[in-house]
């Protein structure tokens, strides 16, 4: 058994197969992006991650300038954090006070839910009407899973529903938010340490609780450790992979991977505890469309679902984005699609002014070759020539590119039609209908016609006219 946590942060998908593979790896920051267009990640106050099966709608944002601070304001789905004496509280975009300043801190709304906290230790809940749906008397208080609030007081933690009634009394040294209806919980064996189990929507123990630590559900399975060993369970308890790998990942497609104890190499097995690969992997770099990215030695390549190696052997692979994958091999580089399919020949060069190059965005990819750059749409054809010294990724239309003659950066529009002229020094992407640029060391923020929107004083008006 193991000494209790005091919040039990379920092991998300993403998180779990970071874990596996005993070497680490500079891109896996990439594998964290990728794996969130599958299983999305919502994080709380407490930084909690929790897990859907169904990709949720991105929050809408808007930003506008607030002139009165100079400042920017974001608002999420429409309503925006606000401060007053160090308080905070929330507007509506027409303007209309929803919460006055009263909260010591507050988080981003979550799916129409935000938490508050009237002070360092008082955390509570409120909707979008801006009524506290749990009052700031509690020790923690997580966004909903399921429907359900986990809270804490006294130590312990319990649930409430959404509005506000208690549904599970606070009970348990450490929970999990609710997942495919079960929730992972903590119970005291003494006063220094708790085995976990899970409990459904009434509170009953369905699963015992005998795990040195449990990780919600996913796919139907759920990873435990126990004596410092992994396996899987299904929602009856029945063990269904022996609880006796060094790491296990989660469910995905049904498939698992775990590393043996002996060899520290990972195999691929179903959930079913079918062994479909030989224990010879150390790394998982990604994954697709039923499709995974591994490394074996120095060697990376692809598996499918049945565990066979497919599309050939690399020296590197990226990230999917758009059905394209990107792959090198002695220095060049290229992009597949899932079928393996060759999009972009593998003779293309990268270096350090191409930042995500051959990752798609927006249906186009930067790629260069002889020292300059241009884009490929997603059949590799070049429909933006070669002809600047570095990019960066389309988003909202716009790609901010160097210019070979100037060494100034400015903005392309999809077909390649200059938008905004070379006249920064630096250009970021756009993101909610702004860029930042910098001109002789001072940073603006522009539209993406090219007309500063912020810190425009002395902004160089001269240099161009923005679009119409």
């Amino acid at each position: 058994m193991t000494s209790p946590s005091s919040h039990l942060t379920p092991l998300s998908p993403t998180h779990r197969y970071l874990s596996v593979g005993r070497r680490p790896h500079a891109r896996r920051g990439l594998w964290v992006a990728l794996l969130t267009v599958a299983l999305l990640l919502c994080g709380t106050a407490t930084a909690q991650a929790q897990r859907t099966q169904k990709k949720q709608a991105e929050p809408t944002r808007t930003i506008v300038d607030d002139e009165s601070c100079g400042c920017e304001l974001t608002f999420v789905d429409g309503i925006q954090t606000i401060e007053r004496d160090g308080l905070f509280g929330f507007k509506l975009e027409d303007g209309t006070l929803l919460v006055e300043p009263k909260y010591k801190y507050v988080d981003e709304f979550k799916e129409g839910f935000c938490v508050v906290m009237s002070d360092e230790t008082h955390f509570g809940l409120i909707n979008r009407a801006g009524r506290e749906v749990v009052p700031c008397d509690f020790e923690h208080v997580s966004t909903p899973t399921e429907g359900l609030v986990r809270v804490q007081r006294d130590g312990l933690f319990g649930f409430m529903d959404t509005a506000g009634r208690e549904v599970i009394p606070p009970t348990w040294r450490a929970a999990s938010g609710f997942y495919e209806g079960l929730a992972t919980v903590a119970v005291d064996i003494d006063s220094l340490q708790v085995a976990y189990g899970f409990v459904d929507r009434r509170g009953k123990l369905v699963i015992q609780a005998q795990y040195d630590y449990a990780y919600p559900f996913h796919e139907g399975v759920a990873v435990v450790k126990q004596y410092e060993r992994y396996g899987m369970i299904d929602h009856s308890g029945r063990e269904v992979v022996p609880i006796k790998y060094l790491e296990l990942s989660s469910s995905f497609h049904g498939r698992c991977f775990a590393v043996d104890a002996q060899t520290e190499r990972m195999a691929m097995l179903t959930t079913a505890n079918k062994q479909l690969t030989d224990f010879c992997y150390d790394e998982i770099l990604g994954l697709g469309d039923k499709m995974f990215s591994v490394r074996r030695g120095n060697v990376e390549t692809f598996l499918d679902l049945r565990g066979r190696e497919r599309h050939g052997e690399y020296d590197h692979v990226g990230i999917y984005a758009d059905g394209r994958v990107m792959v090198s091999r002695d220095g060049k580089y290229g992009i597949l699609d899932l079928r393996g399919r060759k999009i972009l020949p593998i003779e293309y060069d990268n270096y350090a002014g191409l930042h995500g190059a051959y990752t798609y965005s927006e249906g186009l990819a930067l790629v260069a070759r002889d020292g300059r750059c241009g884009y490929v749409d997603r059949r590799g054809r070049i429909v933006v020539p070669l002809q600047y010294i570095a990019g960066g990724r389309f988003a909202e239309g716009r790609a901010p590119v160097q210019w070979a003659d100037s060494r100034n950066w400015g903005y392309i529009d999809q077909e390649g039609r200059t938008v905004v002229p070379p006249v920064f020094e630096t250009a970021a992407d756009f993101r909610f209908g702004r860029a930042e640029v910098v001109y002789r060391s001072e940073a603006y923020k522009i539209d993406p016609s090219g007309r500063c929107i912020k810190n425009c004083r002395t902004f160089p008006h001269h240099l161009y006219a923005p679009r119409p």
